[in-house]
């Protein structure tokens, strides 16, 4: 039973090894089964990142704010210890507007720091909160990877928003790649979660696990041939009626555009979204190829509509 991206993508490559077809890019921006840390180092961290911001990006100490979260399945007997941090001010969640950043399937949150800390200055250097985690199995975080652990993991955070006196009407979910999978089903499905995101943000969504699976081998293999994951944002997006806002690079050479992202910008059940298609970015490319100054000028007048 395959339950993770990262079997999954080894599924599909093993198949198609198997099946010797033509050598083709599974792209380690998602593929990296070695994400061991000792500790988060996040301004240290001196690792691969898709980009580095530059000093008038950086975030007070006193607003970056590490945390651990105890999250757990339905079906689970024990608990586990989810890592997080959140960008702002703690004593201002009751008042502030929050985007909980769902991150990709690379690595752990010191790859994703500088994503978090660019949210962190839309508008302005701390208008908004910032909220990630690292997944189960990611970084620091208790467990094994699984879909449900996923939903579960976003769902701890969540609840602690809400504790620290977040209302609905003031949490953005961005979803990231594989992060548009919780992303996506938090605004489809409010009653299984803590909090109803007001707005959704997807960046390079994937339309399903099946599509992924079909585009990697460019062979009609049924989904179900190497994973049963029922992820599928494609359907999910259907039953979002909050405002949406899709971002994807034109060039994106994993999860292509044309596949993956228009459908799911195509099959919104809502009446407000905006698409945004970025001209020569690579799937881990967006903000680079943007701009940094345009990519939070669109962020931040999403938010504002």
């Amino acid at each position: 039973m395959i339950k993770t991206f990262k079997q999954l993508f080894l599924a599909v490559l093993c198949t198609l090894l198997f099946l010797c077809s033509s050598c083709l890019r599974l792209d380690d921006n998602l593929f990296n089964p070695d994400n061991t840390i000792t500790e988060y180092k996040f301004d240290n961290y001196t690792g691969e990142v898709d980009f580095r911001l530059g000093n008038s990006y950086t975030i007070p100490q006193n607003k970056i704010n590490r945390l651990t979260f105890t999250s757990q399945t339905p079906g689970e007997s024990g608990s586990y210890t989810i890592h997080g941090v959140y960008l702002g001010d703690l004593n201002r969640i009751a008042t502030d507007t929050v985007i909980m950043y769902c991150h990709g399937n690379r690595d752990h949150m010191d790859f994703y720091w500088q994503r978090a800390k660019l949210l962190a200055n839309t508008g302005q250097k701390n208008r908004y909160g910032v909220l990630m985690i690292d997944y189960r199995g990611y970084g620091l975080s208790e467990g094994e990877p699984s879909e449900s652990g996923l939903y579960a993991d976003v769902n701890t955070a969540l609840t602690w928003l809400k504790q620290n006196g977040l209302t609905s009407d003031r949490l953005i979910m961005y979803g990231f790649s594989m992060g548009t999978a919780p992303a996506t089903i938090v605004a489809a499905i409010p009653i299984s979660f803590a909090l109803r995101p007001a707005k959704l943000i997807l960046e390079a969504p994937f339309a399903s696990a099946a599509v992924m699976v079909q585009d990697a081998s460019r062979l009609s293999i049924p989904g179900t041939f190497v994973t049963d994951l029922k992820i599928n944002n494609a359907e999910e997006i259907k039953k979002v009626q909050q405002p949406f806002l899709w971002i994807h690079g034109i060039d994106d050479d994993f999860l292509s555009i044309h596949t993956h992202g228009e459908i799911v910008y195509q099959n919104y059940g809502g009446s407000q979204k905006t698409a945004i298609r970025v001209p020569g970015a690579d799937h881990d490319e967006v903000p680079l190829k943007m701009g940094f100054n345009e990519y939070l000028a669109a962020i931040n007048n999403f938010i504002r509509k």
